[in-house]
C-alpha cells in the first residue's frame, strides 16, 4: 500500500520521492489548488464572513490527480511549505478532497521541514503533526480582507477617478510612503554652507586631512559658515595659523556581525549588492530551495527562504563552527557560539534563518552547476550566514586636536582595523553612500605636541540634500520597521505597485507616477484611516493574534467591516467635482510649480485668460484650461514645463510631414488621453467627416516620433501574413486595450516588448498559437453555420456562438465538450435575447418607463383565462423547485 505526500513544486516532488522510497508517492499541488473568485460575492460579511473558493483548471486537475491517487492509500502526508501559506495550501487541499469525498478511510497528517535534504525530511515524515487551526484561521482573516478593501474600495476609485486601477490594503500604504517622500523633496529647500578643510604634515612629512571644528573660539554648527565670504575668511585665519596637535584619543572598538538573513533583509542586501528585485530575489532563492543535482542526487542548497526567525539550529552551528576554524583559523572562531533571537511578532510564522543546508559547499564548489544569478544569491547567503558565527571585527578609532592658540581648532579621524574578524568574508551594504563609516581612512603616527605644518586649505560649498527616493531595500526596510504586511508579501506588492503603472523605478529608486499620486490624494482625502501606516501595522498585530490563537478571527473582521463599509458608504452621494476639488488641492503644488519669473503657473498658455486646472474624463485624469468649451487647451498630467512635458508641443501639436500620396499634413497632436497622430484637418464643410487619427503605440516617445512612425500607425491594421493551414489574414492593430494581432475571430495581445510596426511573421504565429491553446472550435452552429468556441475564461471555460456566451459546469475540461452540448446550452441562454439575424435585433432598448407602459398595455389585452395559466404554472414551477 503506497502513502500519498502532497509538495507545492513538481522539483520538490521529485526530489523527495527519491529521499522516501517506493512506498511514497509525491505528488505536487502547483501551489494554491483554490482561490477567490475574482468577482462580487466571494466573501459575504452578511453571514458572518462565509468565503466561496474555486479551483482554477490547473487546480482542478492536481486534485483530481490527488483524488486518483488516494484510492488504495491509507495516509495523505500534506508537506507544503513551512509557514502561513503552505498551512493554508494544505487546508485547501484537505477540505477541496473531502468536499469530493476522497478521503474516506484515508488518515490526514501534515509534516514540515525547513531545508530539503534528506535527514530533514525523514526526520519530518516521523514528527508528524495536525493542521495549525490558528494559523489557517490567520490566512483566512487576511485573505477575506484583502478581498473585501480590493474589491470594495477598487469600484470607489473606478467611478470616483476614471483611469485607476485598484486599491490594496497593504498596496496603498505602501504606495503612500512613496508619493508622500516624493512630496517631501517637492517641497525641500535646500540650504548653503561651506566647510574648510586643510591638508596637514606630520613632522616626518607624512601627509593628512583635518577640518575646522571650532572658529573663533567657538565651536562650528552646520550654517555657520552659510555664504562664501565668510568661509574665505575662515580660511584666511586656518592659513595663518600655527597649529599643534593639543589632543590625540585613541579608542578600541569591536564590531559584531550582522545576523543571518531572514526574508527582508535578503531583498534588502540582494538589492544593494547585487542589483536584484525583491521578485527576482524570491525566484532565485526558490530555486535554490528547492536544489539543484549533485553527484546524482537533487539537493536543496539552501533553508526555506520565508522566514522572520535569525535563529539558526545547533547543528548548523556546529558545522559553521568547524568550516570557520578550518578555513580562518582559531582566532576568527569565537569562545562560544553567537545566538541571535528572533524579533518576529509571531512565533508560529518565526522558522529558522536563511543559511546554506550543507556549509562545506562553497560558492565556488557548486558555482558551476548554477547560473550567474543564483551562483550571486547563493554566495551572499553563504557569506552572511559563515560570517555571523565568526569573531568580531576591532577597529582602533583615532581622534586628533590641533589648535593655533588664537580659537581655530582642526580635527583629523581617521580608523585603524586591528582585526578585521568577520570583515574578512562579509561587510554589510548601506542604503546610502554617506552612511558608510570611513574604515579606509587612516592616520600616520601623530604625538601630542607634534608642531604641523598647513600644506594646503580649502573652502568648499555644500548643499544640504532632500530625503532620498526610496530603493527597494529601503522600502523594505520602512515598511518592515512600521510592521505593514509581512516579509512574504513584499516582493509581490511592490511588483503590483509597478505593473499597474503607479510607480516607475529609475536608478533603482521609485518615482510615483502621475496616476499614482492621484489613487494616494484621493485615499487619504477619502479614505485617511485605511491608507494609515499606524492604523495597517495594528491590523497586521491582529492578524499575529490569530495565528497565535489569542483573536477570533470573524471578529477582527467584524470590527474591521463594520467601520469600513461604512466609510464606503459615504462616498455614494460625493459628486466628481468634489473629488476634483480635493485633488487639485493636494496636488495643484505638483502639477502647478511656483515660477522663477513670478508668473501664475495656471495662466492658460493658449487663451491667456484661462486657468488650468485637474480635469477627470471618461479615460483618466488630465488638465484643461476653465474656459472650456470656448477654450479646448488640454495637456496630460504632467508638471508644466517638467520632465513629462513634450516642449515641441507647447500649442497643442506639431507638424511630422506631409503624406507622400495626398499632401496632407501628418501632425502629432495631445489630447485629453493623451498623444495621437492626425492626417489632414477637420472639413468645414462636411462635419461628419473627420480626419483619419490614430494613438501612438505603448512605449512610442512623441519627442523622437518620426514622419515613417505616424504613417504606420495611420495605416493600421497592418496585413502581416496568411496562416499557412487555414490562409486566414493575420494582422496587426491597436485596439482599446492596445497593440494586438487577429486572425478571424481571435484577437492576441502584443507583449511590452512587441512593436505593432515591426512585429515579424513569426513573432505573430506564436502569439495567436499560444491564444489558439485557450480557444477551441467546437464545429459550425446548424442556424447559421457561424463557429462555436469553448474558451478559457477568467471564471472558468464557456461556449460561445456570436454575442451569446453560456458558463460550463464548475471543474468541467474544456476537451470534454461537445457540439452538440455546447448548441443546447446556447440555445438555454439564447432564450432571453433577440433573435438572431433579424432586423432591429441591435436598435438600443427603448426607455424602462415606455418599456413598462407597452407591457401593462399588453398585459390589459390578455384574456383573464391567460393570466391564470400564468399563475398556475408559476406555481407548478415553484412546488418543482422546492420538492428538488
Amino acid at each position: 500500500m503506497t502513502d500519498i505526500v502532497v509538495v507545492e513544486s513538481p522539483s520538490k516532488a521529485k526530489t523527495i520521492n527519491k529521499y522516501l522510497g517506493d512506498s511514497y508517492k509525491v505528488l505536487a499541488s502547483f501551489g494554491h489548488v483554490r482561490d477567490l473568485p475574482p468577482k462580487d460575492g466571494s466573501v459575504r460579511p452578511d453571514e458572518d464572513f462565509a468565503m466561496d473558493w474555486q479551483a482554477d483548471d490547473r487546480g482542478a486537475k492536481q486534485l483530481s490527480e490527488i483524488a486518483k491517487a488516494l484510492k488504495g492509500a491509507s495516509t495523505l502526508y500534506l508537506a507544503t511549505d513551512p509557514d502561513r501559506e503552505g498551512e493554508a495550501i494544505s487546508w485547501h487541499v484537505q477540505t477541496a478532497l473531502a468536499e469530493r469525498n476522497a478521503l474516506k478511510g484515508v488518515h490526514v497528517r501534515r509534516v514540515t521541514f525547513n531545508e530539503i535534504t534528506k535527514n530533514a525530511v525523514k526526520h519530518a515524515m516521523a514528527h508528524p503533526r495536525d493542521l495549525d487551526t490558528p494559523l489557517i484561521e490567520a490566512y483566512l482573516a487576511r485573505r477575506a480582507l484583502d478581498y473585501l478593501v480590493g474589491f470594495t474600495l477598487s469600484p470607489v476609485l473606478w467611478r470616483k477617478l476614471p483611469g485607476s486601477k485598484s486599491a490594496g490594503r497593504v498596496q496603498s500604504v505602501a504606495l503612500r510612503l512613496i508619493c508622500e517622500r516624493e512630496a517631501e523633496i517637492e517641497v525641500f529647500k535646500a540650504r548653503e554652507y561651506w566647510t574648510v578643510e586643510a591638508a596637514m604634515l606630520t613632522p616626518t612629512g607624512a601627509p593628512y586631512p583635518a577640518r575646522l571644528t571650532h572658529y573663533q573660539g567657538k565651536k562650528l554648527e552646520q550654517f555657520d559658515l552659510n555664504d562664501e565670504a565668510i568661509a574665505i575668511v575662515a580660511k584666511a585665519a586656518v592659513e595663518a595659523g600655527d597649529f599643534t596637535v593639543a589632543s590625540v584619543e585613541k579608542k578600541r572598538t569591536r564590531r559584531s556581525p550582522p545576523p543571518p538573513f531572514i526574508t527582508s533583509t535578503l531583498q534588502q542586501e540582494a538589492s544593494r549588492k547585487l542589483g536584484f528585485s525583491s521578485q527576482q530575489t524570491m525566484r532565485l532563492a526558490q530555486q535554490l530551495y528547492e536544489g539543484v543535482e549533485i553527484g546524482g542526487d537533487t539537493v536543496g542548497l539552501i533553508t526555506y527562504m520565508r522566514t522572520d526567525g535569525v535563529q539558526l539550529a545547533q547543528e548548523a552551528v556546529a558545522a559553521m563552527r568547524k568550516q570557520i576554524q578550518a578555513e580562518f583559523g582559531d582566532q576568527y572562531l569565537p569562545v562560544a557560539p553567537r545566538v541571535y533571537q528572533s524579533k518576529a511578532k509571531n512565533a508560529q510564522e518565526a522558522h529558522e534563518a536563511i543559511r546554506p543546508t550543507d556549509i562545506s559547499l562553497k560558492p565556488e564548489k557548486v558555482a558551476r552547476i548554477l547560473n550567474a544569478e543564483q551562483a550571486k544569491l547563493y554566495e551572499l547567503i553563504y557569506k552572511r550566514a559563515l560570517a555571523c558565527q565568526m569573531s568580531p571585527a576591532e577597529l582602533d578609532q583615532t581622534a586628533v586636536d590641533l589648535t593655533d592658540g588664537k580659537g581655530q581648532t582642526l580635527r583629523a579621524t581617521g580608523s585603524v582595523l586591528a582585526f578585521d574578524g568577520f570583515l574578512k568574508l562579509y561587510k554589510e551594504d548601506q542604503d546610502d553612500p554617506s552612511d558608510q563609516d570611513d574604515d579606509s581612512r587612516i592616520l600616520p603616527p601623530i604625538a601630542k605636541g607634534d608642531p604641523a605644518k598647513t600644506r594646503d586649505v580649502t573652502a568648499t560649498q555644500h548643499f544640504t540634500q532632500p530625503p532620498p527616493r526610496y530603493s527597494e531595500a529601503s522600502l523594505v526596510k520602512k515598511m518592515e520597521e512600521l510592521g505593514i504586511g509581512r516579509p512574504s508579501t513584499y516582493a509581490s506588492i511592490l511588483t503590483v505597485l509597478r505593473d499597474r503603472n503607479y510607480v516607475k523605478l529609475e536608478a533603482r529608486r521609485f518615482i510615483p507616477e502621475d496616476r499614482g499620486r492621484l489613487v494616494t490624494a484621493f485615499l487619504v482625502s477619502f479614505f485617511a484611516r485605511y491608507v494609515d501606516t499606524g492604523f495597517t501595522a495594528n491590523l497586521e498585530g491582529e492578524l499575529d493574534q490569530i495565528a497565535e490563537g489569542n483573536a477570533n478571527w470573524r471578529e477582527v473582521l467584524r470590527a474591521f467591516w463594520d467601520d469600513f463599509s461604512a466609510a464606503v458608504a459615504q462616498t455614494k452621494e460625493l459628486k466628481i467635482s468634489d473629488v476634483i476639488d480635493a485633488l487639485d488641492h493636494d496636488l495643484g503644488p505638483h502639477f502647478f510649480p511656483s515660477r522663477d519669473d513670478g508668473s501664475d503657473p495656471r495662466a492658460c498658455p493658449s487663451c491667456g485668460d484661462g486657468r488650468l486646472g485637474l480635469k477627470l474624463g471618461r479615460f483618466g485624469s488630465f488638465i484643461g484650461c476653465s474656459n472650456y468649451p470656448n477654450c479646448q487647451y488640454t495637456r496630460k498630467l504632467a508638471v508644466d514645463g517638467g520632465e513629462g512635458e513634450d516642449d515641441s508641443l507647447k500649442d497643442g501639436m506639431r507638424v511630422l510631414g506631409q503624406h507622400p500620396e495626398t499632401g496632407e499634413d501628418i501632425t502629432l497632436r495631445r489630447g485629453p488621453y493623451g498623444l495621437y497622430v492626425q492626417q489632414g484637418e477637420p472639413n468645414p464643410e462636411d462635419k461628419k467627416a473627420k480626419p483619419k487619427r490614430a494613438s501612438l503605440a505603448r512605449g512610442m516617445d512623441g519627442a523622437t516620433l518620426t514622419l515613417e512612425d505616424a504613417l504606420g500607425l495611420l495605416s493600421l491594421p497592418r496585413l502581416i501574413g496568411l496562416h499557412p493551414e487555414t490562409g486566414q489574414k493575420i494582422e496587426a492593430n491597436i485596439g482599446r486595450f492596445g497593440p494586438y494581432v487577429k486572425m478571424g475571430a481571435l484577437f492576441a495581445s502584443l507583449d511590452r516588448d512587441d512593436n505593432v510596426l515591426h512585429l515579424g511573421f513569426n513573432r505573430a504565429m506564436d502569439l495567436i498559437a499560444k491564444k489558439q491553446e485557450s480557444i477551441k472550435t467546437l464545429g459550425q452552429h446548424p442556424k447559421d453555420s457561424a463557429d462555436v468556441l469553448v474558451r478559457k475564461g477568467r471564471f472558468g471555460p464557456y461556449v460561445q456562438w456570436g454575442n451569446i456566451v453560456a458558463n460550463l459546469a464548475k471543474g468541467t475540461d474544456m476537451g470534454d465538450v461537445t457540439l452538440d452540448e455546447a448548441i443546447a446550452l446556447l440555445a438555454e441562454k439564447g432564450k432571453t435575447l433577440a433573435p438572431r439575424g433579424k432586423k432591429g435585433a441591435k436598435a438600443k432598448a427603448a426607455p424602462k418607463k415606455a418599456a413598462a407602459k407597452k407591457e401593462t398595455a399588453a398585459q390589459a389585452k390578455k384574456p383573464v383565462k391567460a393570466k391564470a395559466a400564468a399563475k398556475t404554472a408559476t406555481a407548478k414551477k415553484t412546488t418543482a423547485k422546492k420538492s428538488a
